[in-house]
C-alpha cells in the first residue's frame, strides 16, 4: 500500500465517523509564545482544549506536518542513528472535543488498524496507565476493561507515568493514555523473546504506532491535578512508522515516504545506501532533514542566527556536515532534493510545491554559506592543533569551534585522531552543560495557575472601534522570568489591546479604577485564543470595574506603519511583478520592516519609484475598507491576498485601500492620508531569493528630515557655507585624490631610498641574509621594498616592524622562497608567534606574512627574536 493511500485511508475512516478533515495547521508556529513549532498533532487545537474557544465541529481529523527538534520533544541526536525517529514527520490523529471518550476512541482505532489496514492481531500489543502514587491517580480500568474486548489480557501492559501519561506542558491539560504498539519482527526473533518484553525499550521493530490521550485533568502549577469539566480525545499515530508496518519493510527509511529522496542522495553523491553503516546514517540525517529545513520553509522561517531560525539552520548544517564528512561532499548538493521532495508530497501539501524555487534558493544558499564556515574552522583546528604541546587537545578550544563555527565535536575528534590528537571530551561536555545552564538560568521562568474572579466564555475585542473602554478583570497569574522579573498576565471580559500578531507589536496603555489607582499595561500578546496582558503589578481593587485604555500615539503610529506595509506590499507587487509575495513583517510604532519574494536587488530607481507609488496612494487619502467576518473563500474569490505561512479560520477580515485587499488583523488609519509620508532607510538580502525594506512613516519621517537638514548644515558650516555645496564636494574629493596620488609618489621615492641603506644593513647568519628592522612605511610600500629586495638578493630572510600610531603595530616577514621551500622556513609561522608580543595575531604564506597588534612596546623584543627562526 503506498503512503499516499494509506493517508487518505486515515482521512476517509475518520470522515465515515462525522469527523470534520481539516488541514495541516503551518509548522511553523508565528503567534505562539509558548512554541516555536507545531510539535504534536494536538499543538493547533491547544485553545479548544484549554477552554478558551468552541470548535465548530466537535470531532476533527487530519494529517499534520510537526517538528521535534528543541525542548521538551528533542529526537534530533537519534536522528539518523535509529530507523524510526524523524525530526519532521506527519502525525495522523483524530480529536474528539467534549464529545466522545475512551470506549469509541479504542473501538475506532482497532477497527481501523485491523479490519482497513489488515494488519495481524497477534502482532499488536496495547499500554494502559498503572496509576501513579505521587498524583494520586489510580490504574485507567476503564480503558483495560474496554481493551478487553478486542485483545487477549497478555497482550495488554500497564505503563507507568513516563509512557502512558501525557501532558501538554508543566501546566494544563493532560491525562493517561493508551498505546498501541507493533512487533514487526522475523518468526525466529519471536521464538527467541517475547514481544510483550520489548515494549517501550526502544526496539528498531517493536515501536509504539498509535497513542490515544484521553484528556481529562488539568495540572496546576502546584502540581496537583483537578478533572476537567468537559473529557477529551487526543490521538496521534506516527504515519512513518505506519507505512513501514504496512509495506512490509524493518525501518521507516526503506518505506516509499524516504526511498525517493535516498535514490536521488545516491544518484547525485555516487555512494550506495545499505553497504556501510557510517554512510547510511548520512544518507538517513540527510534524507530526514531536508524534509524538516524545506518544510519549515515553505510554511515561513527562513534559516537564522535566533529563535525558531537558528533551529532551521542547525538541522541543515548538521545534514550538511554529514554529507561533507561521510559522503565527501564539498559543494551544495541538498538543494537538489528539494524538487523530488516538492514532486513526493506536493499533492497532500501544496505548498511545498508552490513555494519549491524558494526553498531550492534558500537552501543552496545555506550550504555555501556553511561549507565556507568549516573551511574557515578547518584552518583553525590546524592552528589549535599546531599551537597544542602535548597530544591531547583542549576541549574548551573544541567547544569554542562548535559554538562560533558549528564545527561539531565528531568531525572535530575525527580530524584531530587523523593528525594523531585526542580531543579533550571532559572539557568539551563541561564547556557544552555550562552554556546550557546560562541559557537555562537565563530563559528560565515560573508561571502560577489562573486565578478566576469571574467566569467569562467569551473575551470580546474592541480595540478596531474604541481605544477606550470599561472591563471587569476575569481572572490573572503571576509570571517571574530573569529577564523581566515578576509580571502579573491579565484577562478581561473585553479589551481595546491590540495583542502582538500579524507582524504588529501589542498595544500598551493603562488600566485606571474609580479610585484613580492605575496599572500600567507593558505589553499584549495572544496565547491560546486568549488576550493577555502583561503589568508589574495586580490593581488594588481585583473586584471593581476599570477603565482600560490603549496608548493612543504608540497605536496610531503602528496603525500608519500597518497601512504603510499594505501599500509598500501593492507597490512591491506593480512594479517589480506578481511574483512578489511578503514573507514575513514587523510593525511597530518607530519603524517598519518588510520581507518579499523577489529574484534580484531593487535598484535605486526601482525604489524611487516603489516610494512614489506609495506616497500616491497616501496623496490620494484613500479610504479604509473593512470587512470583518467574511468567510475566507468570499474574501479570497474578491481579490484579497492572504499571507505567506499564517493560518486563517473560515471567517476573516479583510482590508482595503483602493486597489490594495489582504487578509489581515491588524489595526491601520482610517484614510491613507493619515500616514503622512513613507520613507525608504534601507534595502538588502535576507535569504536567497528574500528581499527586505525598512522603512519609516508619519513622525519618524519628519524626525529623519531633520537629522538630514541637521548633517546638511553642518557640512556647509565645515565648508564656509558655499553657494553650490555639491561642487564644493567635488572639488574637495578632486584635492583630496590628487594628494593621494603625491604621498603615494612620495612613499615610493622614500623607500628607493632606503632600499640602499637596507641592503648595507643586511647580515649573513647560518648562510641566510638575514635583516629586522624598524622602517617607518606604509603597508603597500613595505609590501613593494620587500619583493624588490628579494629579486635581488638570494637566500633572504627580512623581518620588518612598523609602528603607524601609539596603539597599533605591524610586522612583515618575507623569506625567499627556494629558502622556505627547502629548509622549512614558515613566515607564517614567524608572524603568528612574534605576533604575541605586540598583543596580536596574523598569518599569511610560507614566504610572505603580516600581523597586527596593539602593543608597539613589543615590537624591539620581536625584531631580537627574529633571528632565532634561522639560527
Amino acid at each position: 500500500m503506498k503512503s499516499q493511500e494509506i493517508r487518505s485511508k486515515f482521512l476517509e475512516f475518520f470522515k465515515s465517523k462525522q469527523h470534520e478533515i481539516v488541514p495541516s495547521a503551518p509548522m511553523v508556529l508565528k503567534n505562539d509564545p509558548t512554541l516555536m513549532f507545531t510539535n504534536s498533532g494536538m499543538a493547533p487545537f491547544k485553545e479548544f482544549f484549554l477552554g478558551n474557544n468552541t470548535p465548530k465541529n466537535p470531532r476533527v481529523s487530519d494529517s499534520q506536518k510537526c517538528l521535534r527538534v528543541s525542548g521538551k520533544h528533542n529526537d534530533l541526536e537519534e536522528v539518523g542513528y535509529d530507523t524510526y525517529h524523524h525530526t519532521m514527520f506527519e502525525m495522523l490523529g483524530n480529536w474528539s472535543f467534549g464529545d466522545y471518550f475512551k470506549k469509541e476512541a479504542i473501538a475506532w482505532a482497532w477497527e481501523l488498524l485491523t479490519e482497513v489496514y489488515k494488519i495481524p492481531k497477534d502482532i499488536l500489543y496495547v499500554t494502559v496507565f498503572e496509576g501513579d502514587e505521587g498524583d494520586g491517580t489510580k490504574m485507567d480500568q476503564e480503558a483495560f476493561d474496554l481493551w478487553k474486548e478486542f485483545i487477549s489480557e497478555d497482550r495488554i501492559l500497564k505503563g507507568n507515568k513516563k509512557d502512558n501519561f501525557w501532558e501538554m506542558g508543566d501546566q494544563g491539560p493532560c491525562g493517561p493514555c493508551s498505546e498501541i504498539h507493533v512487533d514487526i519482527r522475523s518468526a525466529e526473533e519471536k521464538a527467541k523473546i517475547d514481544g510483550k518484553s520489548l515494549v517501550n525499550e526502544d526496539h528498531p521493530q517493536v515501536v509504539e504506532i498509535w497513542n490515544l490521550v484521553f484528556m481529562q485533568y488539568n495540572r496546576k502549577a502546584d502540581k496537583s491535578l483537578e478533572e476537567l469539566p468537559a473529557k477529551h480525545i487526543d490521538t496521534g499515530m506516527g504515519f512513518e512508522r505506519l507505512c513501514m508496518v504496512l509495506q512490509g519493510v524493518q525501518s521507516n527509511y526503506d518505506t516509499d515516504v524516504f526511498t525517493p529522496l535516498i535514490r536521488e542522495i545516491e544518484t547525485i553523491t555516487g555512494v550506495k545506501y545499505g553497504n556501510d553503516e557510517k554512510i547510511d546514517v548520512a544518507i538517513r540525517v540527510i534524507a530526514d532533514h531536508v524534509r524538516a529545513v524545506s518544510f519549515a520553509i515553505a510554511d515561513g522561517q527562513l534559516p537564522s542566527n535566533n529563535g525558531a531560525g537558528y533551529v532551521i539552520r542547525r538541522i541543515l548544517r548538521r545534514a550538511i556536515r554529514y554529507g561533507f564528512t561521510f559522503l565527501n561532499q564539498k559543494e551544495p548538493f541538498i538543494y537538489k532534493l528539494s524538487e523530488t521532495l516538492a514532486h513526493q508530497m506536493g499533492e497532500a501539501f501544496p505548498e511545498i510545491k508552490k513555494q519549491d524555487t524558494l526553498v531550492h534558493n534558500v537552501i543552496k544558499e545555506e550550504e555555501q554559506s556553511f561549507l565556507r564556515t568549516l573551511d574557515q574552522g578547518l584552518l583553525l583546528l590546524d592552528k589549535v592543533i599546531e599551537s597544542t604541546d602535548s597530544k591531547i587537545v583542549s576541549g574548551k578550544k573544541a567547544f569554542e569551534l562548535y559554538d562560533t563555527y558549528g564545527f561539531p565535536l565528531d568531525l572535530t575528534q575525527l580530524i584531530a585522531r587523523e593528525k594523531g590528537y585526542e580531543i579533550n571530551e571532559k572539557e568539551f561536555k563541561q564547556s557544552m552543560q555550562e552554556q546550557k545552564d546560562r541559557s537555562r538560568a537565563a530563559s528560565a521562568s515560573e508561571t502560577g495557575d489562573w486565578i478566576t474572579l469571574v467566569e467569562d466564555e467569551v473575551e470580546e475585542f474592541v480595540g478596531y472601534d474604541t481605544l477606550s473602554v470599561d472591563v471587569k478583570l476575569t481572572r490573572y497569574r503571576k509570571v517571574t522570568t530573569k529577564k523581566d522579573g515578576d509580571q502579573y498576565q491579565l484577562v478581561f471580559n473585553m479589551t481595546p489591546f491590540y495583542p502582538e500578531g500579524g507582524g504588529q507589536v501589542g498595544d500598551k496603555g493603562f488600566l485606571e479604577d474609580a479610585h484613580g489607582d492605575v496599572i500600567y499595561i507593558l505589553d499584549t500578546k495572544k496565547e491560546n485564543n486568549v488576550i493577555i496582558h502583561y503589568a508589574k503589578s495586580l490593581p488594588k481593587h481585583l473586584n471593581e470595574s476599570f477603565k482600560a485604555v490603549v496608548n493612543e500615539e504608540y497605536r496610531r503610529l503602528s496603525a500608519s506603519n500597518h497601512t504603510a506595509t499594505h501599500l509598500l506590499h501593492q507597490a512591491l507587487r506593480s512594479i517589480l511583478g506578481t511574483h512578489v509575495e511578503q514573507k514575513g513583517s514587523l510593525v511597530s510604532p518607530k519603524h517598519l520592516r518588510f520581507d518579499f519574494s523577489h529574484f534580484s536587488k531593487v535598484d535605486s530607481d526601482q525604489l524611487k519609484e516603489i516610494e512614489e507609488f506609495v506616497n500616491a496612494r497616501i496623496r490620494e487619502n484613500l479610504p479604509l475598507e473593512e470587512k470583518r467576518n467574511i468567510p475566507m473563500q468570499q474574501a479570497i474569490d474578491e481579490g484579497a491576498i492572504a499571507l505567506f505561512g499564517e493560518k486563517y479560520g473560515d471567517s476573516v477580515r479583510a482590508i482595503k485601500f483602493g486597489q490594495s485587499m489582504e487578509l489581515c488583523g491588524g489595526t491601520h488609519v482610517q484614510q491613507t492620508g493619515d500616514v503622512w509620508y513613507f520613507k525608504i532607510k534601507s534595502e538588502g538580502a535576507v535569504a536567497a531569493g528574500i528581499r527586505r525594506i525598512e522603512a519609516i512613516t508619519n513622525m519618524a519621517v519628519g524626525e529623519y528630515f531633520e537629522d538630514v537638514e541637521d548633517k546638511f548644515n553642518a557640512v556647509k558650516d565645515v565648508l564656509k557655507n558655499p553657494k553650490d555645496l555639491t561642487k564644493a564636494v567635488t572639488s574637495l574629493q578632486d584635492e583630496n585624490a590628487a594628494l593621494k596620488k603625491q604621498i603615494e609618489q612620495l612613499l615610493k621615492d622614500k623607500a628607493k631610498n632606503m632600499k640602499g641603506d637596507l641592503k648595507n644593513q643586511i647580515t649573513e647568519v647560518n648562510g641566510v641574509n638575514f635583516l629586522a628592522t624598524k622602517v617607518d612605511l606604509d603597508p603597500t610600500s613595505i609590501k613593494n621594498l620587500l619583493f624588490e629586495l628579494g629579486g635581488e638578493i638570494d637566500n633572504l630572510f627580512v623581518l620588518f616592524a612598523t609602528a603607524p600610531t601609539k596603539e597599533k603595530a605591524m610586522l612583515t616577514c618575507y623569506i625567499s622562497k627556494d629558502l622556505a621551500n627547502e629548509k622549512g622556513y614558515d613566515a607564517g609561522k614567524v608572524v603568528r608567534e612574534l605576533g604575541k608580543l605586540i598583543h596580536g595575531g596574523g598569518g599569511g604564506q610560507n614566504f610572505f606574512a603580516t600581523a597586527g597588534g596593539k602593543n608597539p612596546g613589543g615590537i624591539p623584543k620581536a625584531l631580537e627574536r627574529a633571528k632565532d627562526y634561522i639560527a
